[in-house]
């Protein structure tokens, strides 16, 4: 009895070990084990930089005041559109119009000392020519003139200053655009001593706009005036928006103990979707080809078991690479060169043929497996 319930148990193990052997190396491609396969497909490849940069306006203008005083008016917020000459503040005009005042007084007056000295000067003259005064006495008509004239000229000019000084309390836009920054508010005292404080920022068009990207020394040699770029930013991942390299600077910046150097993209964003200061992931196209045969480079990295793996073939130390086509349930091996390639595809010239299918690796799981998991789980990572 005890023979028999052994004899059992043994053919159930066995009975149970034949069936995970079979799912796990039993095969629907005659008596190969399974195989994580890629397709060889069509498409394009290409070769790129990639950078991270910000989204700047073309033209940035930072308004200022050359006047300080009381901030009485503020015409214009965030994103108000202005032209030029327009009105966007008012500083308190009081005392620069006290100072108006005073300069017109003074000149007034130098106008009157000018018309006192032209008639002494025209008395003198007349007396001089009967005798009556003395030389140094005409010298002297002479100078007072001159001087009057000269306090004239001067009090004109400290006129036209005060003019200035009146009208500067008025900001306007220096060119055509649409604010982006305001930091000042009604109330507020606005100090230009040394320097200029900066009231609003202006962008003179936001239909056009730069990249600052920053490309490490690496990859800066790779990169001219007039390659493709390629980027997207995070507000808006499922859209990609092109560009163009229009300017490579020398200057070097150094980050992270890494040299980089700034490139400026050029883009259009006639669809307002891109704003100041966005944060932009860069792929800058060094070289492209388009519609070609190509294949993943995990193809041409296959891992595949001493036991089934085909001897090489002729020329494949003259290849690119060597890749295992599955055919009629069979592996053979293929050697192929390569082309251009981006890190995930590589441009096929020669030995593939679009729809090919190349084994990359053992599967430890059946196909139905697969494709459950490709259904529930997200398709598997291919390295």
């Amino acid at each position: 009895m005890k023979i028999r319930n052994v004899v059992v148990v043994v053919v159930v193990v066995a009975a149970l070990g034949a069936w995970w052997a079979t799912r796990q190396y039993g095969t629907a491609e005659g008596s190969l084990p399974p195989l994580h396969t890629e397709t060889v497909d069509r498409g394009d490849v290409s070769q790129r930089v990639v950078a991270h940069g910000s989204l700047q306006p073309v033209e940035r203008v930072e308004v200022g005041s050359q006047v300080s005083g009381i901030v009485e008016e503020v015409m214009v917020d965030f994103n108000s559109r202005v032209t030029r000459g327009q009105p966007i503040a008012q500083i308190d005009p009081s005392t620069f119009e006290a100072a108006l005042n005073s300069a017109e007084a003074e000149l007034e007056s130098a106008q009157a000392g000018l018309e006192l000295a032209r008639h002494h000067w025209e008395r003198v003259q007349e007396l001089r020519e009967m005798q009556f005064v003395s030389p140094s006495d005409v010298d002297e008509a002479r100078a007072s003139l001159s001087q009057a004239e000269a306090q004239v000229r001067v009090r004109r000019h400290a006129l036209d200053a005060a003019r200035r000084e009146l009208e500067r309390t008025t900001i306007t836009a220096p060119s055509d655009g649409i604010v982006i920054s305001r930091q000042i508010d009604r109330g507020q005292t606005v100090a230009a001593s040394l320097n200029a404080p900066i009231l609003f920022e202006l962008a003179a068009d936001l239909t056009r706009m730069h990249i600052h990207a920053s490309v490490s020394e690496a990859d800066i040699g790779m990169v001219e005036d007039g390659q493709l770029v390629r980027f997207v930013v995070d507000s808006h991942r499922d859209r990609e928006f092109t560009g163009e390299v229009i300017q490579v600077r020398n200057a070097p910046m150094m980050e992270d103990n890494v040299v980089h150097y700034e490139t400026i993209i050029a883009v259009s964003n006639e669809e307002g979707l891109l704003r100041p200061g966005m944060t932009a992931e860069v792929s800058i196209i060094t070289e492209e080809v388009t519609d070609v045969v190509r294949v993943r480079n995990t193809a041409l990295r296959a891992r595949i078991p001493d036991d089934i793996r085909p001897p090489d073939p002729d020329g494949a130390d003259e290849a690119d690479a060597v890749v295992y086509r599955l055919e009629n349930g069979e592996l053979r091996a293929t050697a192929v060169r390569i082309g251009l390639s981006d890190g995930t595809y590589s441009q096929v010239l020669d030995g593939l043929n679009e729809g090919d299918v190349l084994a990359v690796g053992l599967s430890l799981m059946t196909q139905d497996e697969e494709n459950r998991r490709s259904i529930f789980g997200g398709e598997q990572a291919q390295y």
